[in-house]
């Protein structure tokens, strides 16, 4: 006799998983706002509403873009950050500072910076997505090999600039590197809140659309699914959420990848107006509660995004040789 495993973490409805999570990352935000609160309130209030706000959002980004770019590729493997992303922004602030020198790069206009960073993922991930996923099917070792061959390249330019750099300017240059969100710009922030509600409505109104493509490419075409127009859109919209996120704070590898991975794994089926909002609130907890645990807890003072990319490579590394990404 055969007895079958039971998957307790499915046993609850998405509908009970989100407003689960829903409440635990609000009671989380509400913490992290008001813990220790003393001193001048009316500086103190702002600072952290726009550091919360900051994980919010690349919280919400990040666990977007990964889902339907999952979705796209039909594979849990892949996600932009994987695909080079992060070492093409690190290649980008290297450029930055060996052709104009530290002092200029952090002397530059905030906005200008962050506009021509945003301009050049865009760019880049756009016409590097549309061609490997647009069109016939593409192998997933193809894939990984090019992520892999251009994230070695992007790797490689940065270090050779980097060695040819005055060591006062590489110490600006490292501080660029990880994702920190002690120094968010509030007027940023408004500007990649603005983009990222642009791309979320057309997102949203093809939810429906998504769940056909999760089939696979033929059947969505059987399906009436215009494939070509549908992964282009798709693409566009999460080429803009990561180069906001990353923009904004900075490289998160393997963050989308834990947040996504998570959400498949709470929910009992793969419909995206449940794993979307699952995975956004996975990441805002994840964000939230290991920022207040770093600081108020352990008094670190290092970057929350080291400690997150620990953990989601393990969970990579895990999740592969399981074999539970396809």
């Amino acid at each position: 006799m055969t007895v079958q495993r039971r998957r307790p973490v499915r046993n609850l409805s998405p509908r009970s998983w989100i407003i689960i999570l829903s409440v635990v990352a609000a009671a989380l935000v509400a913490v992290f706002m008001t813990i220790e609160l003393r001193g001048n309130i009316g500086y103190v209030l702002p600072r952290r509403a726009i550091k919360v706000g900051s994980m919010i959002l690349v919280a919400y980004a990040v666990g977007v873009s990964t889902v339907l770019f999952q979705t796209v590729t039909a594979n849990r493997i892949l996600t932009p950050s994987i695909m080079g992303f992060d070492a093409l922004y690190v290649l980008i602030q290297t450029v930055l500072v060996f052709t104009l020198g530290g002092g200029f790069v952090l002397a530059m206009s905030e906005p200008l910076r962050y506009g021509m960073e945003v301009a050049l993922m865009v760019g880049f991930s756009f016409l590097l997505y549309r061609w490997l996923f647009t069109g016939g099917g593409k192998s997933l070792h193809l894939m990984l090999l090019v992520g892999i061959v251009l994230g070695t390249m992007f790797r490689g330019m940065s270090s050779l600039l980097q060695r040819l750099i005055e060591p006062s300017e590489f110490i600006i240059l490292q501080d660029l590197f990880f994702a920190s969100f002690n120094n968010v710009d509030g007027a940023l922030l408004g500007y990649s809140l603005i983009a990222v509600v642009l791309v979320s409505i057309p997102a949203w109104r093809m939810r429906h659309q998504l769940d056909v493509m999760s089939l696979g490419r033929e059947t969505s075409i059987n399906l009436g699914v215009n494939h070509k127009r549908s992964v282009t859109l798709v693409l566009v919209i999460c080429s803009v959420l990561v180069a906001v996120s990353t923009a904004l704070v900075g490289p998160v590898t393997f963050f989308g990848l834990l947040v996504a991975s998570l959400a498949y794994q709470l929910c009992s089926h793969f419909k995206h107006s449940a794993v979307v909002p699952m995975a956004v609130l996975i990441g805002i907890i994840a964000l939230v509660g290991g920022q207040l645990v770093l600081e108020r807890i352990f008094s670190f003072n290092t970057a929350l995004s080291i400690v997150i990319e620990f953990v989601g490579g393990i969970v990579f590394l895990i999740l592969l040789l399981k074999g539970s990404l396809k």
